[in-house]
């Protein structure tokens, strides 16, 4: 029985992603390991149900991954971001043919998350 998916993201400066990743989107940095000092960094951040794992481990994945996040409130969590005026990203907001609001970010190394929240599902919240 499959009960989850956890992506592996492709990362090659800490600092960067810290300030991506934790400062920025509101991450929590859950956990982080290395073999020893001075190996790459395998790194579990999470916000609310989503669950991801940043990699400087060349072996483990590529650069440029997408990963798709159904979520609701994406309004009130674009203008937060953007009340944070980080300088490397200024989302936008659109509407997606499949009848949903996205707002995609890309972090330093090229990864994008897209936020998706169904219009259908915002309607019924509103009523």
């Amino acid at each position: 029985m499959l009960l989850k998916a956890i992506p592996l993201l492709r990362i090659f400066d800490i600092a960067k992603a810290e300030q991506f990743y934790i400062n920025w989107l509101g991450f929590n940095s859950d956990w982080q390991h290395r073999f020893k000092d001075g190996m790459p960094l395998y790194w579990q951040i999470s916000k609310d149900n989503l669950v991801l794992h940043l990699t400087e481990h060349h072996g483990d994945c590529c650069p440029g991954a997408k990963v798709f996040v159904e979520c609701n409130g994406l309004w009130a969590y674009h203008a937060e971001l953007i009340a944070k005026n980080y300088p490397f990203n200024r989302p936008g907001m659109e509407t997606a043919h499949w009848n949903a609001l996205t707002m995609e970010v890309i972090d330093p190394f090229g990864n994008r998350l897209l936020f998706n929240e169904s219009t259908e599902i915002s309607a019924e919240r509103a009523d």
